[in-house]
């Protein structure tokens, strides 16, 4: 029996949204190699910081407390990571999604992959490592 998709609502949801994404990021030929090889073995540390993120900034829960650009600030990615990352991102929501806060997220994330490209690239052009 196929179920309806529904818009995300709660924890549950978040949860079901970043899990799915990071199976397949982690499978990713492009992404996986830096997302593994910075994350390592604490994939589960990561898994619960993402859903206190995405809880945070779609369902106005506040549980995330941090800077999420200061840990991606040296990572060796360009503009192709970017594009990878958003389109799994993109496609993982409309698999499982649709509605409004769906879209909030697709939004969201398309302006933090443009600000965060933007920061990286001024960091690397300038030699100016974040630590």
């Amino acid at each position: 029996m196929k179920t309806e998709k529904g818009d995300i609502r709660d924890l549950d949801d978040i949860k079901k949204l970043v899990d799915t994404f990071y199976d397949k990021v982690r499978e990713d030929e492009l992404l996986a190699p830096i997302f593994n090889g910075i994350i390592q073995d604490r994939w589960p540390q990561h898994l619960n910081i993402m859903y206190t993120f995405w809880q945070t900034v779609l369902l106005g829960e506040h549980t995330y407390f941090g800077s999420p650009f200061v840990p991606h600030a040296n990572l060796p990615v360009e503009h192709v990571h970017f594009q990878a990352w958003l389109k799994l991102f993109n496609e993982t929501l409309d698999e499982l999604f649709v509605g409004k806060i769906a879209d909030e997220a697709k939004w969201r994330a398309d302006k933090m992959a443009v600000m965060f490209e933007t920061k990286i690239k001024y960091f690397q052009s300038n030699n100016k490592p974040l630590s």
